[in-house]
């Protein structure tokens, strides 16, 4: 046995949580954080190895516990969709920094992004195969992330799913897999929001 996956960041989202919701999606506990002493984060510890990156380590967890599709065609649309939900992820975690009389202008960014570029084709590819996940019939990490990202846009937008009824069922069925259902509950290793008040701690952090 190799153990726990140690996980290096900051205690907060940001690149991290995906990686947390990866860890929870295949019922992986996790230690508890370890200090930051690397240069560059997250940084996971995990099967002997001390792994940088985010799109590695989420590769790298996906394949290990069967979350990243049964052959190399499932890979690559497993690969394009959560592509796509790391650009709109990423204007996500990049709201709370934006300065105050910023802030409206790029919220209707986000949602003119989510709405018009990326849950449209989300929406299409679950009416167009008619299946419960996003590709073939199994659950993958295009699942997780995609669902990762629908809470996180709600939590600033909560209408925001209102025209897109497939992403809605989507949304509560993915929800309800075992172990997500038990990482959604209070007390797991899903982190809340970034408070404006966290800012100048984080801020530190990666200066």
């Amino acid at each position: 046995m190799s153990g726990k996956p140690k996980l290096h960041y900051f205690n907060g989202r940001g690149r991290m949580e995906s990686i947390r919701w990866l860890l929870a999606a295949a019922g992986v506990e996790v230690c508890l954080y370890g200090s930051l002493l690397f240069q560059q984060v997250p940084m996971v510890e995990i099967d002997g190895m001390k792994m940088v990156q985010t799109r590695a380590i989420g590769n790298y967890i996906a394949m290990k516990y069967n979350l990243y599709g049964k052959d190399l065609k499932e890979r690559a649309l497993i690969d394009m969709y959560v592509e796509a939900v790391i650009d709109l992820n990423e204007l996500l975690m990049t709201h709370i920094l934006q300065p105050a009389d910023k802030k409206e202008q790029h919220l209707a960014t986000i949602v003119d992004k989510a709405t018009n570029r990326y849950f449209p084709v989300y929406e299409k590819v679950l009416k167009d195969h008619g299946q419960d996940f996003l590709v073939g019939n199994h659950f993958s990490r295009a699942d997780v992330q995609l669902l990762e990202t629908l809470l996180m846009v709600e939590e600033i937008k909560p209408d925001i799913l209102a025209k897109f009824p497939l992403l809605q069922s989507f949304k509560a069925r993915i929800s309800n897999i075992p172990t997500i259902k038990k990482f959604l509950q209070p007390g797991s290793q899903r982190k809340p929001p970034l408070q404006e008040k966290d800012l100048p701690k984080v801020m530190k952090i990666f200066h």
